[in-house]
Order: C-alpha cells, then sequence, then structure tokens
C-alpha cells in the first residue's frame, strides 16, 4: 500500500518538467556542498574541543602565602 514504482517515475517526470535539468543539478550541487561543508565544520569542532581539553593542565593550589589574610571582621 506504499508507492509503487510507477508512482515515483511519474513524480520525478513532473519535477523534471516543472525545474529542468540544469536547475535541479544545480540544486543538487548546492546540497551537497551544504552538507560536506558541515560535515567538515562538526569534524573542525570536535578536532578543537579535543585538543583543548587536553591541553588543559589542571589548577594547582596557590600557596598559603599568596592567599590573601583572612579577617574574622569579615565573617
Amino acid at each position: 500500500m506504499g508507492i509503487s514504482v510507477w508512482q515515483l517515475l511519474i513524480i520525478l517526470a513532473i519535477v523534471l518538467l516543472l525545474f529542468g535539468t540544469k536547475r535541479l543539478r544545480s540544486l543538487g550541487g548546492d546540497l551537497g556542498s551544504a552538507i560536506k561543508n558541515f560535515k567538515q565544520s562538526m569534524q573542525q569542532s570536535e578536532h578543537t574541543e579535543s585538543s583543548e581539553s587536553a591541553s588543559e593542565s589542571p589548577e594547582t593550589d596557590t600557596p598559603d602565602s599568596a592567599k590573601p589574610p583572612e579577617n574574622s571582621a569579615d565573617r
């Protein structure tokens, strides 16, 4: 009860008549390049996130002499 092969061929013929082969070819190329750019940007963002997390060093505690003295009046 789905779409048969003949129905798909008729729809394809109507689309070709409406838009023409040149326009469909350009639309397909544009769509392909958009998907390619999206994949590249996703890979770049994953690469930068992994390199940033690897380059981060754990925070070290500051020595007691570098800490400001605590005032009991502030509490």
